[in-house]
């Protein structure tokens, strides 16, 4: 037969096929046999007025196809819907399921959540839980002053006068290379012995503390060692804190030397390279120590900047901004004779992790030229400053400098901005080698209440870019007990181990004075602090009676998550906050702004909402009903938040006779119990039970099979009201057993699953119970065994009718492997429940599609054969017909689509193996027509919490990084050799070859270490759910010659679309393809954001101000001119790879002598 030309939808017809026998696992059925019944009778849809219309076209004289009508879609439409609907109806059991719990009413009572008294219970018992560890800060704070206080300061004290347990010791006894094996100091460190103990995830030992040093400070100096004197006597303070609160976890006192000494002890983890630990770099020190601070950082780009110069302030500049928190605001300039920012950000921004980023690479882009401008450089920092249209912490104001040197004062400039009242403090560093008077520097810091520091070369960076922290302590230090208030942190790592926690901070003041009379002594001592585990918090949190979908949250004043089931960070870094802002980790909009925002002030407050949530496995979203309730939690900065849908408002509750709890046998004698053993399994099909703590002494087991071992094992011994055991969850889960079981009995044993082409049938409830029928299907079940993990069981909840969900396929993994038919497509249906007036959804049910066979059950449904016994009809020569899904599948493409996107059925057998992926990876073209005629909406969103892999570094030549390289000519010059860079570059070697890790990548060790491997990153999620078009839609994709016809409408009752469409000719309508695939992402653009910031508040106390503060401490110089006898020596020390023993800073430590 001739094929007509294709025009306006007209193709060849296809071949002439037998009838199919109805598909199925088993022989096709004979004549007297059961067949697949079509449902029960179900109202016809509406037929909605067609778009587009579209005239049969057929080439003059020949047979021809044309594209099938709007009606006959839509009968097709309705034909799916009736069979879905009819083997939900028979295998769901969802009737039968309401029944069986009626049946059982005397089993259970119907309780309430009261979303309002339930978050002030909550909020109350977090409350309390803080106020004990509140108790302990302060009985240590007060401990510590007074034993400061009555210390007496030793000159000529040495290290072998001091015991302690050094925690770093055991490391750097492995550690042939460490300085002090060398040195052979060991005597003053004492030997312990530790016991594991699950609390504190650690190895610890309860009669001892143990020390901490940063490795860039010497232990043996007199500062260091009176330090380790005076603190020893805090050990029995935090042992008596033990003892009164057992439940305690670290306690931590961060001195303002650098020492840490924390109880209970335990060994560093020293990382693999160097260790850059240092106590007053972590979050809760620095938001202890000091008020929150408005920062302006300018750097001298000027000419005379050398270039080993200018890398010093890059990193003099990075390492400053480390010691800001969020509570901080920050700006960096660069100035020459103009100043300009070396950023995006044209004002002050919070000090936050992706702000930080932003000026730390936009800093390494600074040039020298020019000449220097002092005035133009404080001229826009004070302007900064003054600037009060933008978001601020409004409190400590101050002027960080880094130059290498000058002659101007600027006194104009400070008597126009800064005096008489000095509100803002100026500190300055002289930064590299050189022969400037620094008289100039020392000025400016000590006329505007600063300080004045000295970085020489690189080894000084980190100890004077933190010491200003002592000099803003001052005021707090002045006011006394008014300052003595404790604060909680943000979210972070604790670096021994506990995973994620808050800490409690309580500063701790110098109270001694020099003499009678003498003034009162400013100096801050450092910071006590009490970590506070989240799963100790979390535990205070209602678990499964608010059912799957339903939570509680906390956020702090910058609404930063403190509590969230979305706070899931992939790697953690200890030395910055976790920061997940409450809008992030869900799907912003603007009523949870509103409720953000009076959460962040302090308010109570309840909301209904309608609101988009991701699902469980981040593929799909789905619009759904919120009833949010928030509380604040009084002495905290926390705001507890509530969150339930509103079919949550009531949950079952076993109520196990009392008959049978008067027993006193095991709960293995217990009624349904025998349904939870694997000798039933082959009757009554595989239970799966949810991975819950049932009772403290079970063992836990990432293998459903062995944890369910464990849990008949320990129920042999246990009875049903344990002390040890959780009532609730226990009782439930044999309900439901049960409750399941009887499903078995009505209604699954008895039906023929092969002859509707079903892989299974299944269960799952808020009791935690997950029955698979047959005990085969188990084989392949591969969903969560805890429903409220299980993305389809909280999907079901959250959507009326059948939920469909594919099997998931990445695009770069291969197609799915047919063989076997175990490929299934589950099909689930929440099921609800109406007791008394009262509505809720304890259990979902459903079956899985055998997907070969109902891909041929799909083609015939979307064919004009009313039955699968019918003989395709034929096209005769001068007759015209339209194209069905079975006959014409060579010209007419026919798929079921879910709502996220993903291809579920396909008339194309060549599609079966891509069932799964997202259509645009299957029909690009037809995908994009689809969601510009708004059958879909795109939701993009960002997770802030992906991990990744680290970028290779560009160069991993042995090198030291950042180090200035000499040429042939400096080393042949002599002049060259006496100079400061000379001088400067041998610091920088000699550093490098004691601490080779800061300077030098190691490619070997990087690919040893997970850490290393993977780094935390921003990756940008796309999702796409059902638009606002709910009707049948005839529509054309343009494309000239190669234009197509295509119709798409809802199934209704289920989460399906239906699409029939012409097969593309040709490429030429290959257009732009819609991602869905997660992609790695830099995040919205930071120069945007921050010119609408998110509300926030600060703390709500700020010290920046005493008018008795005495500000003649403000720093003095350290000149060190090299000289040649230096630098022989230096370089002799070099060559025999005996690193000299560092000195502490003069000036960094020498006020702290009492």
């Amino acid at each position: 037969m001739a094929v007509p030309a294709r025009t306006c939808g007209a193709s060849r017809p296809g071949p002439a096929r037998t009838a199919l026998p109805w598909p199925g696992r088993g022989p096709r059925p004979g004549p007297g046999a059961r067949r697949p019944p079509s449902g029960p009778p179900r109202p016809l849809l509406l037929l909605l007025p067609p778009l587009l219309l579209l005239p049969l076209c057929a080439a003059p004289g020949a047979s021809a196809y044309s594209f099938p009508q709007q009606h006959t879609m839509q009968h097709w439409a309705r034909r799916l819907e009736q069979e879905i609907d009819g083997v939900m109806r028979i295998f769901g059991g969802v009737q039968q399921l309401r029944e069986i719990y009626k049946d059982n009413r005397n089993l259970f009572e119907v309780q309430e959540n009261e979303p309002q008294k339930l978050v002030e219970k909550v909020a109350g018992d977090i409350e309390s839980l803080l106020d004990r560890k509140v108790q302990a800060l302060k009985r240590l704070a007060d401990a510590a002053e007074n034993f400061q206080k009555a210390h007496r300061w030793q000159d000529n004290i040495k290290e072998e006068d001091i015991l302690y347990y050094d925690a770093k010791a055991d490391a750097e006894l492995d550690d042939p290379e460490s300085e002090d094996v060398e040195r052979g100091s060991k005597a003053s460190t004492l030997r312990l012995d530790f016991v594991e103990d699950s609390n504190f995830k650690n190895k610890v030992n309860y009669s001892y503390t143990a020390v901490q040093i940063p490795t860039d400070i010497y232990k043996g100096s007199t500062v260091i060692l009176n330090e380790l004197n005076w603190t020893e006597a805090l050990e029995n303070v935090f042992i008596e804190n033990r003892r009164q609160d057992p439940t305690l976890l670290w306690q931590v006192f961060g001195s303002a030397t650098g020492v840490t000494r924390y109880y209970p002890a335990t060994p560093w983890r020293a990382p693999k390279k160097i260790d850059l630990y240092d106590v007053r770099r972590r979050p809760w020190y620095i938001q202890g120590a000091s008020s929150p601070k408005d920062m302006v950082i300018i750097v001298d780009v000027s000419g005379s900047v050398s270039g080993l110069t200018l890398k010093l302030m890059k990193t003099s500049v990075c390492e400053m901004l480390d010691t800001l928190s969020d509570d901080d605001y920050v700006n960096v300039a660069s100035f020459n004779e103009k100043a300009q920012p070396v950023s995006c950000f044209t004002h002050l921004v919070q000090a936050n992790v992706r702000n930080k980023k932003v000026f730390k690479e936009a800093v390494q882009g600074m040039v020298a030229k020019g000449t220097t401008g002092y005035k133009a450089g404080f001229e826009y920092a004070f302007d900064q400053l003054q600037n009060s249209n933008i978001t601020r912490a409004n409190c400590n104001k101050m002027i960080m400098m880094f130059t290498d040197g000058g002659e101007d004062r600027v006194q104009d400039v400070f008597e126009k901005y800064n005096w008489p009242n000095r509100t803002v403090r100026v500190f300055t560093f002289s930064v590299g080698q050189h022969n400037y008077d620094v008289t100039p520097l020392q000025w400016m810091a000590c006329a505007n209440k600063g300080y004045y520091f000295e970085i020489p070369s690189i080894g000084a960076i980190r100890i004077n870019t933190q010491e200003y922290l002592d000099v803003l302590g001052r005021p707090m230090v002045l006011a006394g007990k008014e300052a003595k208030q404790v604060q909680w942190t943000n979210v972070y790592e604790d670096a021994l181990g506990l995973g994620l926690v808050v800490t409690g901070t309580l500063p701790v003041f110098n109270l001694t004075q020099d003499g009678p009379g003498e003034k009162k002594n400013q100096l801050i001592l450092g910071v006590m602090g009490i970590d506070v585990a989240l799963n100790d918090i979390k535990r205070l949190t209602p678990n499964y009676t608010l059912g799957a979908n339903g939570y509680v949250f906390a956020i702090d004043l910058n609404g930063y998550v403190l509590l969230h089931p979305n706070l899931k960070p992939q790697t953690t870094n200890f030395r910055e906050p976790v920061t997940l802002d409450f809008l992030d980790a869900e799907l912003e909009d603007e009523n949870k702004e509103e409720i953000r925002r009076s959460m962040i002030d302090g308010n109570k407050g309840h909301k209904q909402i309608r609101t988009l949530v991701k699902s469980l496995d981040e593929r799909y979203v789905d619009e759904v009903m919120r009833n949010y309730t928030w509380v604040p939690i009084r002495s905290t900065n926390y705001s507890l938040g509530l969150v339930l849908p509103p079919y949550s408002t009531f949950y079952l509750q076993a109520n196990l006779s009392d008959q049978i709890l008067q027993v006193k046998l095991p709960i293995s004698k217990l009624k349904d119990f025998e349904f939870l053993l694997p000798s039933s399994f082959e009757s009554e099909g595989h239970v799966f039970i949810a991975p819950r703590e049932y009772c403290k002494d079970l063992n836990a087991s990432d293998n459903n099979t062995e944890f369910l071992k464990n849990f008949i094992e320990l129920m042999e011994k246990v009875t049903p009201d344990s002390k040890q055991c959780n009532n609730f969850l226990l009782h439930n889960l044999i309900l439901d057993t049960g409750i399941t079981q009887q499903l078995v009995e009505r209604v699954w044993r008895d039906q023929d699953l092969n002859t509707y082409s079903l892989l299974a049938v299944f269960a799952a409830t808020d009791g935690g119970i997950t029955r698979v029928f047959p005990n085969k299907a188990a084989d392949d079940w591969t969903e969560n065994p805890e429903p409220f993990n299980a993305s389809f069981y909280r999907r079901s909840l959250d959507n009326h009718g059948y939920v469909f969900k594919p099997p998931h396929q990445d695009a770069l993994l291969r197609p799915l492997e047919l063989e076997n038919d175990t490929v299934g497509i589950l099909v689930s249906t929440a099921v609800e429940l109406s007791l008394g007036g009262r509505t809720l959804r304890p259990a979902v049910v459903g079956v899985k599609l055998d997907l070969e066979a109902w891909a041929e059950k799909f083609k015939v449904l979307a064919s004009n054969r009313t039955h699968q016994d019918q003989p395709q009809k034929q096209c005769g020569p001068s007759s015209h017909c339209e194209m069905d899904c079975e006959v014409n599948n060579e010209d007419l493409l026919c798929v079921l689509i879910d709502d996220g996107g993903f291809l579920v059925l396909s008339n194309q057998n060549h599609q079966w193996d891509q069932v799964g992926r997202f259509f645009s990876e299957v029909d690009a073209n037809l995908m994009l027509a689809l969601y510009n005629n708004s059958f879909y909406t795109r939701k993009e969103s960002y997770d802030y919490q992906a991990a990744c892999a680290p970028q290779p570094p560009g160069n991993l030549g042995a090198a030291p990084r950042g180090v200035f390289v000499p040429t042939i000519a400096d080393f042949l010059n002599l002049a060259w050799w006496t100079s400061a860079a000379a001088w400067s570059l041998f610091q920088q070697l000699l550093y490098g070859l004691i601490y080779h890790s800061w300077f030098q990548a190691d490619p070997a060790e990087a690919e040893g270490n997970p850490e290393a491997r993977e780094s935390s990153c921003v990756m940008k999620q796309t999702q796409y759910y059902f638009g606002s078009v709910n009707a049948s839609y005839n529509a054309i994709i343009d494309c000239g010659n190669c234009s197509r016809l295509f119709h798409a409408q809802r199934l209704t009752n289920t989460n399906l679309l239906f699409v029939v469409a012409e097969k593309p000719l040709c490429s030429q309508c290959e257009g732009g393809r819609l991602l869905q695939k997660e992609t790695h992402s830099d995040g919205p653009e930071q120069c945007e954001l921050v010119q609408r910031p998110r509300y926030r508040r600060g703390p709500h106390i700020c010290f920046d101000y005493n008018a008795t503060e005495d500000t003649s401490d403000c720093g003095r110089g350290a000149s060190f001119p090299p000289s040649l006898g230096v630098l022989v020596s230096l370089q002799l020390l070099l060559l025999l790879g005996l690193p000299p023993r560092p000195q502490p800073q003069v000036h960094a430590h020498a006020s702290r002598r009492v």
